[in-house]
């Protein structure tokens, strides 16, 4: 998951010093290390912490909210949107980028200074991977 994050949004693992992480069937989770979180080894865990990643075949998907926290630190994969180009997600509307000058796959999608969640790049177009409620937030908050 490093070496991804890393590899593909430019994202260093020492950002991720002061975290846990566990896995469960096809599911990453995040959890900030405390001295009070010692959790026994026998124990089983069902879930915890923030859902960082899911496995989709044979790629891991970030999860808005892993992004939405971590993406800050992005340096690679992050495409700048207009608010006309915003518009459009929202609306579920495919985005035609000239040059982004990134491969295809998962990017950070920014406007201004707050990064909104993940787009999927494939062939010159950019697909909302925006949840529709939390699109449906954003449009009116």
């Amino acid at each position: 998951m490093f070496s991804y994050m890393e590899e593909r949004f430019g994202i260093r693992e020492q950002v991720f010093v002061d975290f846990d992480w566990f896995s469960r069937r096809k599911s990453w989770w995040i959890l900030r290390k405390t001295a009070s979180a010692m959790l026994p080894v026998s124990l089983k865990v069902s879930q915890v912490g923030l859902k960082a990643f899911d496995k989709v075949g044979q790629y891991l998907k970030p999860s808005t909210r892993m992004i939405q926290l971590f993406g800050l630190h992005a340096t690679k994969a992050v495409y700048r949107l207009t608010d006309m180009e915003l518009g459009k997600l929202l609306r579920a509307e495919p985005l035609e980028v000239t040059s982004s000058g990134v491969e295809d796959g998962f990017v950070i999608l920014r406007l201004n200074d707050h990064v909104l969640g993940l787009g999927l790049l494939m062939k010159g177009t950019i697909t909302s991977r925006i949840r529709q409620s939390e699109a449906q937030r954003m449009v009116s908050g």
